[in-house]
């Protein structure tokens, strides 16, 4: 696997006399150490990385710094989960980078290839299966149907059309999952909060702008209930990437639900969220929610606290509510952040073991972290010296699920159809 760089223009070249290399945190390996590799996933993006030498093997088979360019990462499409990140050397002085993940990307047989593998087989958001006429089409009948309506407006004038978010488009073309943006608060402060970052101790800007309104019920179960009387395989979800916790608006919420479970049964209404509050948690599940989703960046405590800096709320609260979502027989999820180098340590995966063991969850969904991983370590305090060789992430993913053989695997939010397909197998609790 030949080394790849960028000139300062973003085009890219590769070099035949250097082999590639991928990281996993403090650590660099030659690309064959790792488990697998996938040619470039349509959908996805290539960065030039300003201020960042590529790291390589040379042709003397040392692992050394490349001498021209920038490094090259890879941002995999929706669906996949990276196993290294990309390799180079920060100058000083290098900008931080924007939020998205950075994966090891290399040239072989005419062809760029990236360390990542596709983690669930659904085309929900493939790119080849969006077409801007229909969006556009789509996104017209929409506001024609509910000109009232804000949360559409929102849907469609901000997600679809400005940051072409997947879930909204998704709506637009009416299948699928259809996103319900709720909150404009929170009560966490993540280190890599998507929607709001604060100047003063941020030096990168938000990916995108947090929702302003709270929607009123009637607002969330009109769009909710048209789409999952129409769409197949239908999914509405609160806790958006445009907002903040939708806990913080539970009575907003609970009384949509209400409203949407009297007019339809059908489908999947899921929450994600950082599951801070039990007791909330509880009552929307009881009042229809039927699925949720809880963010993690790490199953330990301190680093988990540390990353969230959570208000009101505590590690031992979002294992509680994890634990009263499956006793009362929803479906239960983690949304794990994965960062190679971080998520393979063997600390981080013993408690994996642990977390999974606690709350009985039902799923996990790894997703690669959108972040600068030097920004992270340093914000994190992490440290090579308090870190042992990395397990590799393919060893955790295959270590979780032998151990785990009810545990589901993906990316999404599951459909209904999926969700009863578990529990006949596994005889979950219903």
């Amino acid at each position: 696997m030949y080394l790849v760089w960028a000139d300062e223009e973003g085009r890219i070249y590769e070099d035949r006399g250097w082999q590639a290399v991928g990281r996993s945190a403090f650590w660099y390996k030659r690309w064959d150490a790792y488990e697998r590799w996938i040619s470039l996933p349509s959908g996805s993006t290539l960065f030039h990385l300003v201020g960042r030498k590529p790291i390589g093997i040379a042709p003397n088979g040392k692992l050394q710094t490349y001498p021209k360019g920038w490094a090259v990462a890879a941002f995999v499409a929706p669906a996949h989960t990276q196993l290294a990140l990309s390799a180079y050397k920060k100058l000083p002085g290098a900008p931080t980078l924007p939020l998205y993940a950075y994966t090891a990307v290399g040239w072989r047989e005419g062809q760029f290839w990236v360390a990542a593998f596709r983690v669930d087989p659904q085309p929900r958001q493939d790119t080849e299966r969006f077409h801007p006429r229909s969006i556009a089409t789509g996104a017209k009948k929409l506001r024609e149907k509910f000109p009232h309506n804000r949360l559409v407006a929102h849907l469609m004038d901000n997600c679809v059309e400005r940051y072409c978010c997947p879930a909204a488009r998704n709506f637009a073309l009416g299948r699928w999952e259809c996103p319900l943006p709720t909150s404009p608060a929170c009560n966490a402060a993540c280190i890599g909060c998507i929607s709001l970052q604060e100047p003063h101790e941020s030096p990168i800007p938000s990916s995108q702008e947090r929702l302003s309104f709270i929607p009123t019920p009637e607002e969330i179960a009109e769009i909710a209930i048209h789409h999952l009387e129409n769409a197949p395989a239908p999914i509405v979800s609160f806790g958006q990437g445009c907002e903040g916790e939708p806990l913080l608006v539970w009575k907003v919420i609970e009384e949509a639900v209400r409203l949407i479970r009297k007019k339809t049964s059908r489908g999947i209404i899921n929450m994600n969220t950082n599951g801070g509050w039990p007791d909330i948690i509880e009552r929307l599940a009881k009042a229809g929610i039927d699925s949720f989703r809880f963010s993690l960046n790490s199953a330990q405590k301190s680093w988990y606290e540390k990353y969230y800096r959570p208000r009101n709320y505590d590690f031992e609260m979002f294992k509680e509510s994890i634990r009263r979502v499956v006793a009362l027989g929803k479906w239960a999820s983690i949304n794990y952040f994965t960062l190679p180098g971080f998520t393979d340590q063997p600390a981080e995966y013993q408690a994996a073991i642990q977390l999974i063991r606690e709350t009985g969850l039902h799923m996990i969904q790894w997703r690669n972290f959108n972040i600068d991983p030097d920004w992270y370590i340093e914000r994190m305090e992490f440290s090579q010296e308090n870190f042992e060789k990395p397990l590799g992430i393919g060893f955790v993913f295959e270590g979780l699920r032998r151990q785990f053989p009810h545990l589901a695997y993906g990316y999404f939010n599951p459909t209904a159809k999926f969700i009863q397909r578990q529990r006949e197998r596994f005889i979950l609790r219903a």
